[in-house]
């Protein structure tokens, strides 16, 4: 750090504490932020131009002397080939600039490394004398703070570039924006090159004028706002020793050997922390849970939460809460969104208008999905594309920077989705919309029966003749459709609902039966299982209630564990089965009513039930329902205690398993392995035979993993590491029950909340 910002800072530092101010008095006295006035004292930025130097005076209530003397010392410290001229002052709005840690850590270290190729005289290292500049795109949608990034970042590394900090707005948002010759002479004019050498060189001898300039120099360039790669390539210098930095909606894919930097939402919260400072300490910390409500309106967006806050700023009368109420209202957030002359949705309908027709259509139409994420196969069945061209048309988006992407999923940002079905409202008509949107519905349930049909008995992999858009092959592709689609088709199962359309809501929920046992606390199943018993009695078909009945009874127990419930629905079951006359089902609701004594711990009564559920299912020829009876029957008898004679049911359970083969769907034989040596561990530790107890669970918690379940892994993790500590082994308990904290969304919230409990105990032993 050169002397004379060392000297400046010591002089700052020195006419403050004679002020006897804090930096926090100076900052809040002068305007300049606490984390200037600290860098300028440290001597870690470069000594300030006279605007700044005056409002520090002004904080510290300066003598005409010391602050001639503060000016003076500011003005040597300024590097001889720094022009002002070729400096733009920074915008107000950076000084309470929150967040973006890891970006501004990012844009500092490829600062650091344009400064070591200077210092190594280029990427060759010592000796090279070809110095290589960085050059760095920062991406995002409308509204994200790219600019503002930008600005503080350069602000904060100022030092490393004496030579010269140039901010540039190229308006690519503009009809007709600025071209890179117009660009460039801008440029050179800003560092004095003389007219003469300008009118020499002529325009076409710009661009070498240009990048000798900037290859002669250190200097910070900033490409703001720029419209595509054609702006900006040839204002991308190909030596020196400096920076630049290109903000742009679009994501300028087609820029070669440039760093990039994506930026989105803030976190929650920076967020808060965001608006916090824009409404004030003390009014944010009075109502806490209204600014974070207000924060989730916004998006979590910069621009709307800069607006949102100037709105409370200005607005003292109105508490926090009012303005949270006013956003929570979908079709009035984004004109509530306004604070004088900026509005959100203006900000949207910039990048809006540079659309092609084909992509604006599929932007408008995607906020018809209902979840937060779609994907090509959608957006396809929205707008009638083929495929590929919709892959297309969502890459056009994505490059546009109004829509996410990860993988093959994409997301509309909350506010953009608002601004998007706006537009849909505007541009379309209702029975366009209507007919979008219920296609769109068919073909999600359509693809869910066909996806989890996969785990249903005597179904499997979708038809030869089916020819759907999304690749079904196998089971485990099905699976993942299924959970990531889920918000979608249970939107369209619940529209189908109210649309009285019976047949097709029983036809989902009876394909998604033995696919809920993959993800057992999602959190839908009863709802969707009451749904479809209360179609199936519209349908006026009492084998299809009892059997939707059932379906509800086993969610009862085993999703929210409410056994009386599940009991009371298992009996309406039972009835349902005896007016069919099908002994299938009344099997069935014994076994359900089975579990829901059990989860009582009322075990002659289960008992009684798993009997009669045993003797039906015989009756009926039901192998999968006999191999569920035989499980219910040996876990009563080790909930009971009678250990010995549960490890004797278990193992002719094994013996069943091996006897029918194949007559069973692989995956339901495969999930009865899994719950039986799960079982056999629990029933081996209650005889204290703890080798034999691990060894049982180990296996079936390897199986759950490999398969996905993290239902089934998340509850079994933390039986093992419950047996763990009964054999005296705290240490393997331990990393057990992290490892059960740790599984994924779709674990047993209560196995998941005892392991962290457990942790604590066994962290405090």
């Amino acid at each position: 750090m050169g002397g004379e910002q060392a000297a400046f800072g010591a002089v700052l530092r020195e006419l403050r504490l004679a002020a006897s101010l804090t930096l926090e008095g100076l900052a809040e006295a002068s305007g300049v932020s606490v984390r200037g006035i600290g860098d300028l004292e440290r001597g870690r930025r470069a000594a300030p131009q006279r605007r700044t130097v005056a409002a520090l005076a002004d904080g510290l209530g300066l003598s005409e002397a010391d602050r001639e003397r503060l000016l003076a010392v500011a003005r040597a410290g300024r590097s001889p080939g720094y022009s002002p001229a070729g400096v733009r002052a920074f915008p107000r709005g950076i000084d309470d600039f929150v967040g973006r840690e890891q970006e501004l850590a990012e844009l500092t270290k490829l600062a650091e490394l344009a400064a070591a190729r200077h210092s190594s005289g280029g990427e060759g290292g010592p000796g090279s004398g070809i110095a290589q500049p960085v050059a760095v795109a920062v991406s995002g949608p409308p509204g994200a703070g790219k600019t503002t990034l930008a600005l503080y970042a350069a602000r904060e590394f100022a030092d490393r570039f004496p030579d010269g900090q140039l901010v540039l707005d190229l308006r690519g948002m503009d009809d007709e924006p600025p071209g890179p010759a117009e660009l460039m002479l801008g440029v050179l004019k800003t560092f004095q090159v003389p007219d003469r050498d300008l009118a020499k060189a002529g325009p076409q001898g710009h661009l070498g004028l240009y990048r000798q300039l900037l290859a002669d120099r250190r200097v910070l360039l900033i490409l703001d706002n720029a419209r595509d790669e054609a702006q900006v390539r040839p204002l991308l210098p190909g030596a020196g020793a400096g920076m630049v930095v290109v903000t742009s909606r679009r994501m300028l894919t087609g820029l070669e050997s440039v760093h990039r930097l994506p930026l989105g939402e803030l976190p929650p919260r920076e967020a808060a922390t965001f608006l916090a400072t824009l409404v004030g300490a003390e009014r944010a910390a009075a109502d806490p849970d209204a600014l974070a409500d207000v924060a989730r309106h916004c998006g979590h967006l910069p621009l709307a939460l800069r607006v949102a806050g100037n709105w409370l700023a200005t607005r003292t009368g109105w508490s926090i809460r009012r303005l949270a109420d006013r956003l929570a209202l979908d079709d009035r957030r984004l004109d509530a969104l306004a604070a004088g002359d900026i509005r959100v949705s203006a900000a949207f309908d910039l990048s809006y208008r540079q659309l092609t027709p084909t992509a604006a259509r599929l932007f408008r139409r995607l906020s018809l999905t209902p979840g937060p994420e779609s994907s090509a196969p959608a957006a396809a069945r929205l707008t009638g594309q083929p495929l590929f061209d919709a892959e297309d048309t969502l890459e056009e988006l994505v490059e546009a920077g109004l829509l996410g992407t990860d993988r093959d999923r994409y997301r509309l940002h909350d506010l953009l989705c608002l601004f998007a079905r706006t537009r849909l409202a505007a541009e379309e008509s209702a029975e366009d919309i209507h007919r979008a949107r219920t296609d769109l519905y068919h073909w999600l349930l359509e693809t869910a029966v066909v996806a989890g049909r996969w785990f249903e008995p005597d179904h499997g992999a979708p038809p030869a003749d089916w020819r759907g858009t999304v690749d079904l092959s196998s089971a485990d592709k099905a699976l993942r459709w299924l959970k990531s689609e889920g918000v979608n088709w249970l939107t369209a199962l619940r529209a189908a609902a109210a649309a009285g359309e019976h047949t097709t809501v029983v036809e989902v929920a009876e394909a998604l039966h033995w696919f809920s046992d993959q993800w057992i606390f999602w959190g839908h199943w009863p709802e969707i299982f009451d749904t479809a018993a209360r179609a199936a009695r519209a349908l006026d078909d009492p084998l299809i209630e009892a059997t939707q009945l059932n379906y509800h009874s086993w969610a009862l127990s085993v999703c929210e564990g409410r056994p009386r419930d599940a009991i009371a629905r298992a009996t309406e079951a039972l009835a349902a089965a005896q007016r069919a006359g099908d002994a299938s089902q009344q099997a069935w609701a014994h076994n359900y009513r089975a579990l829901g004594f059990r989860g009582l711990g009322d075990h002659p009564s289960s008992d009684e039930d798993i009997r009669q559920a045993a003797e039906l299912f015989e009756a009926a020829g039901d192998l999968h329902g006999s191999l569920q009876a035989k499980q219910s029957h040996a876990v009563s008898l080790m909930n009971q205690g009678r250990s010995e004679e549960a490890l004797a049911a278990y193992r002719r359970l094994f013996a069943f398993l091996e006897d029918i083969g194949d007559r069973l769907e692989p995956h339901i034989a495969a999930m009865g392995r899994l719950e039986t040596h799960s079982n056999m561990g629990s029933t081996y530790a209650q005889l204290e035979r703890w080798d034999e107890a691990l060894a049982h669970l180990h296996s079936a918690i390897d199986m759950y993993h490999d398969n996905g379940n993290e239902a089934l892994e998340s509850r079994h993790l933390h039986r093992l590491g419950t047996v763990l500590l009964d054999a005296g082994r705290p240490t393997e308990a331990y990393e057990v029950f992290r490892r059960c904290a740790a599984v994924g969304p779709g674990a047993d919230p209560q196995s998941v909340a005892d392991a962290r409990e457990a942790l604590a105990r066994v962290e405090t032993r």
